[in-house]
């Protein structure tokens, strides 16, 4: 099928590896660059290795200059989006996309749309540990408040465009 491979590393801020994946170059449009996951993708974290394998199809959106990436799920997924509050996506090279891991998550639950924030009290810990310079903390903080405003309205690209894209995503996947 020719999909490019993508390296998808997410660090803490005190530059520690902290989750780490591969995906497959999807595509881009006007919300960033899009990686897509088939079931059985293994995710690892740390140096510890592999934590989990997928076991729904994902795709992940990477939002050019934006303080957050979003993670799409499939069914059986609770949360059809999960959005990490991150530093802007940086890309070494097409085959690598590096972010710093903010601490905050903003979900929404698949069965009722229901929006929440997740890992508050790691963020004000890490705030401490790590010492998140001032301009860190209102950016996370705006960016959490803008998704969660956008989960809960439907705005885009949370309404309906990231279907278009774990809808290919799942069609490719039946031909793998």
């Amino acid at each position: 099928m020719g999909e490019a491979e993508v390296r998808v590393v997410v660090r803490k801020f005190d530059g520690s590896l902290h989750w780490h994946h591969s995906m497959v170059w999807l595509g881009e449009d006007e919300f960033g660059v899009w990686l897509g996951a088939p079931i059985g993708t293994i995710y690892s974290k740390g140096a510890k290795g592999e934590v989990y394998a997928t076991e729904e199809q994902r795709v992940m959106l990477f939002p050019r200059g934006a303080w957050w990436t979003a993670l799409f799920q499939a069914a059986p997924a609770r949360l059809d989006v999960y959005c990490d509050v991150t530093t802007p996506p940086a890309w070494p090279h097409k085959g690598e996309v590096n972010t710093v891991d903010l601490d905050l998550d903003v979900c929404r639950i698949r069965k009722d749309g229901s929006v929440f924030v997740d890992d508050e009290d790691e963020f004000a810990d890490h705030q401490r540990q790590y010492v998140y310079p001032r301009d860190v903390i209102t950016r996370a903080e705006s960016a959490t408040e803008w998704l969660s405003a956008a989960l809960r309205d439907g705005a885009e690209p949370f309404g309906s465009r990231y279907r278009t894209w774990l809808d290919q995503r799942g069609e490719e996947g039946q031909d793998d």
